[in-house]
This record gives C-alpha cells, sequence and structure tokens, in this order.
C-alpha cells in the first residue's frame, strides 16, 4: 500500500487521456492527489496497491466496462468500502439504477462541471472519513484502547484465508495477567483499570510489525495474532511482551508468584490445511495458555499441533 499525505487521494479510472487531465485540473488545487488508471484492470490494481479515498469511474471502457470494473472492486474486500463515483455522460435512468445496483454511491455526468465535481466528491470524502471514524470506534475496546473482541474475529477470519492462499503459517498467542483477580480485589478496581490499560499498550508496543495483530480478548485476557510466523518466532514474541511488562515494575504485592504484575502466554501456529478452520487455531493456543497457568504461571508454553482437536 502506498501512502499519501493531504486531503485525499482520488483514483480516475477513464480510457480517455483528455478526461484524466481535465480532471486532474479541476481537482489538484482542491489539495487532492489525483492518481490514474486507463482501463478496469488495471484501475483494479492501483486501487489494491493504493487504496484511494474514492475513485471516479468511467462508464464506456474497452474491454472492461465500469459497472463490471465496479463490481470487482467492491467484490474484493480490500477495496470494497471505497466510494466509487461514476462519471459518464450516459444519463438515462437505466444506467444510473444500474450504476447504484452494482455499488456506486453517485453521479457525475459528463461534460464536466468544474464546482459540482468538486463539490460531489468532497461530500463523499467527508462521509467516508465518518464512517471509518464510526468503525474505528466500534472495533476499539473503550478502556484499553485496543482492538475488541469484534475487531479480533474480523482480523483472524481475514489473516486466516489470506495464510490458506498464501500456505504459510498463521500464529496465535493468548496472554493472562497472572492473578488479576487478586489485583482487583487488593488495589481496586480504579487501579485494576489502569493496570489494563498499561499492560494493553505494552503488549501493542510488543509487536513489530504492521500487519501483526494485538487486541483485548476479554477480562484479563489479551491475544495477538502473528501472520506469516512460525512458532519459534512467536515465542519470541511472547518473550518480548513479557519482558516489556517486567520493564514497568508493576507492583502486584497480592500475587502468590511475585512482586509485579506477570503474564502467561499460550503460543499456536497452524499453515492452514482443509479441514482446519481459525477455531483450530484458538482451541490450541487457549489449551497452551491453560497449561501455562497449570504449570505455576509467568511462563509461556507453546502447543502441539499434534494433539488436537
Amino acid at each position: 500500500m502506498q501512502n499519501y499525505q493531504n486531503d485525499g487521494v482520488i483514483l480516475v479510472i477513464d480510457d480517455d487521456q483528455n478526461n484524466i487531465r481535465v480532471i486532474i485540473d479541476i481537482l489538484k488545487p482542491a489539495g487532492l492527489t489525483i492518481i490514474s488508471a486507463r482501463n478496469g484492470q488495471m484501475g483494479i490494481k492501483r486501487a489494491l496497491f493504493a487504496l484511494p479515498d474514492l475513485i471516479l469511474l468511467d462508464i464506456m471502457m474497452p474491454q472492461m466496462d465500469g459497472f463490471e470494473t465496479c463490481h470487482l472492486l467492491k467484490a474484493n474486500p480490500t477495496t470494497q468500502a471505497i466510494p466509487i463515483l461514476f462519471i459518464t455522460a450516459l444519463n438515462d435512468e437505466e444506467n444510473k439504477v444500474k450504476g447504484f445496483e452494482v455499488g456506486g454511491v453517485d453521479y457525475i455526468t459528463k461534460p464536466f462541471s468544474a464546482r459540482e465535481m468538486v463539490a460531489r466528491v468532497k461530500t463523499h470524502l467527508n462521509l467516508k472519513r465518518k464512517q471509518d471514524l464510526l468503525e474505528r470506534l466500534v472495533a476499539i475496546d473503550g478502556l484499553t484502547e485496543i482492538p475488541n473482541r469484534r475487531q479480533f474475529d474480523t482480523v483472524l477470519e481475514k489473516e486466516w484465508k489470506r495464510a490458506q492462499q498464501t500456505q504459510k503459517p498463521l500464529a496465535l498467542i493468548m496472554i493472562d495477567i497472572d492473578y488479576f483477580k487478586q489485583f482487583n480485589d487488593g488495589y481496586g478496581h480504579p487501579a485494576g483499570d489502569e493496570c489494563l490499560r498499561k499492560v494493553a499498550q505494552t503488549l501493542a508496543k510488543s509487536v513489530q510489525r504492521c500487519s501483526d495483530f494485538v487486541g483485548r480478548y476479554g477480562g484479563e485476557e489479551f491475544v495477538a495474532i502473528l501472520p506469516e510466523t512460525s512458532t519459534d518466532l512467536a515465542l519470541k514474541v511472547a518473550k518480548r511482551m513479557q519482558d516489556n511488562l517486567a520493564d514497568l515494575r508493576l507492583h502486584h504485592v497480592f500475587s502468590p508468584i511475585g512482586d509485579y504484575v506477570t503474564l502467561s502466554c499460550g503460543v499456536a501456529a497452524l499453515t492452514p490445511i482443509p479441514e482446519t478452520y481459525p477455531q483450530d487455531l484458538i482451541k490450541l493456543a487457549d489449551r497452551a495458555l491453560y497449561q501455562a497457568k497449570a504449570n505455576g504461571r509467568n511462563q509461556i508454553v507453546i502447543s502441539n499441533p499434534f494433539n488436537w482437536p
């Protein structure tokens, strides 16, 4: 994915270079970055690479018209949320309805009105930003400010499908704060909430790749999803999490195993094969976590994938 810094990135898909130049002349002074493609196939590739904020899509194009291009963009989870505005000389009701049916959000008719184009583009950019903000808020745990269980379920499903395609291992770390109930009872719930926040932020900072995911699973339990990661590499991440938390030296005088807050971790990794599911990976990591707690806590246990389900 390519990053741009401005008021928005617009992908124009049009087989007419003159139309593209006109759109650039209209939108660039409005602080927008314009990228372009001359056909539907290239437009889909550019959308997947750049992840633009909005797409302006011509309908009448050779080989793959705008309706088919829009349908394919909306069928792909990576690009389905990007608003698509059709740009076309076709102004009849039938084509307008068809455009909305395949996923378009608006029409801009040729010849272009500069003021109308800027107004429509900015309106849909603002709507998209508000929608993105709402989705982020729904996906974030209010207390710890890291992703919640709902977002974990979504990301695990997505990464499992990707691992099926790449045939590379997907690792999962289940993490539990040791004797958190005793912490809550001894220091009080406000201190317990602050402990959860500090642990959550420490875990989130312990992963190093943008593809890695850390979320709150529930209560004092957290989870990390590590794409393309073996158990050995996941073990190193879990160890880093424990070390980083130990550096905080969060006092826990009510813990029977030490003076500070500690973590128990269960590590599992699977390369998806037929008849395996994301829930199998969860079961493996959860079983390893249970073993870590049964063994005395403050430790990491790696699952044995040959002993499941």
